[in-house]
């Protein structure tokens, strides 16, 4: 069995790293190199960093960002945010990105993740979905297809896509995707644990890694995240942060409950 990761998300707004409560109630935590910097020594498998705000506000992913964190990094990291096109793509690799995280703009032009995938390799293109549960009631009755519980959102979870989640997952897949970054937008933050049933619908469908995303605030969250949702990685933001956990203590958990991980 291949090891499971464990990720630090750092989400980067006016550059500096905020985390909210799904998705709103922002706060500072810090700078994202500082933060980088700590979680590699905690033994992160990787770092993921969203620029959160950079689509909503119709702008690229800073490349300065990306080439400061790889001058100082020795961990893989993926960076997104405002990703539109297959130049900006290569501008974030050249900058020594190692994954590119694409959500918005695969939702507007779904070619992107299949061109993305042909030019750079499907192991370098993430597809973030934020996903949140539909409100049961207001669904047809009547339709004839079955349609899942969750949502797709976009633009930094701000504008709902008719999408459904599982489906749209299947089809980033098909695209070239190399990994599904899941985020259910109700758990986000909340620290109650992940949002299981989401997480193993899509990582029972699909062949490629899935990393479960929203909702980590205990040991047993991560474990679960990895064993009932399936998932192949797990990545949290709150509870690195702010000092709940290490990286290691989490690592060392999973370890002494026979989840296989990366050395701590």
């Amino acid at each position: 069995m291949l090891a499971r990761r464990i990720i630090p998300c750092l989400d980067i707004k006016d550059g500096r790293v905020v985390k909210g409560t799904s998705f709103v109630g922002l706060r500072d935590a810090g700078d994202p190199l500082e933060l980088a910097q700590r979680y590699n020594e905690q033994s992160a498998d990787e770092l993921v960093f969203l620029d959160i705000t950079a689509s909503k506000e119709n702008r690229g992913t800073t490349i300065e960002l990306a080439t400061r964190l790889a001058r100082e990094l020795f961990i893989p990291f993926t960076i997104g945010g405002g990703i539109s096109s297959l130049e900006d793509m290569h501008s974030l690799v050249t900058a020594g990105a190692d994954k590119v995280s694409v959500n918005s703009s695969a939702i507007r032009n779904p070619n992107l993740i299949s061109e993305g995938a042909k030019r750079f390799g499907s192991q370098c293109i993430v597809v973030a979905i934020d996903a949140r549960k539909r409100d049961q009631n207001s669904q047809k009755q009547d339709t004839k297809d079955k349609i899942s519980k969750w949502e797709v959102f976009s633009h930094g979870g701000s504008l709902a896509t008719g999408l459904d989640a599982v489906a749209w997952a299947g089809e980033m897949e098909a695209r070239g995707a190399g990994e599904i970054l899941l985020t259910s937008m109700d758990a986000d933050g909340h620290q109650d644990g992940f949002e299981l049933d989401l997480t193993a619908a899509i990582s029972g469908k699909l062949n490629i890694p899935v990393i479960a995303s929203g909702g980590g605030g205990t040991f047993e969250h991560f474990r679960d995240a990895l064993t009932i949702g399936k998932a192949d990685a797990v990545l949290a933001a709150s509870v690195f942060h702010y000092g709940k956990y290490t990286v290691s203590e989490v690592k060392e958990y999973l370890s002494q409950n026979n989840i296989p991980i990366r050395k701590v």
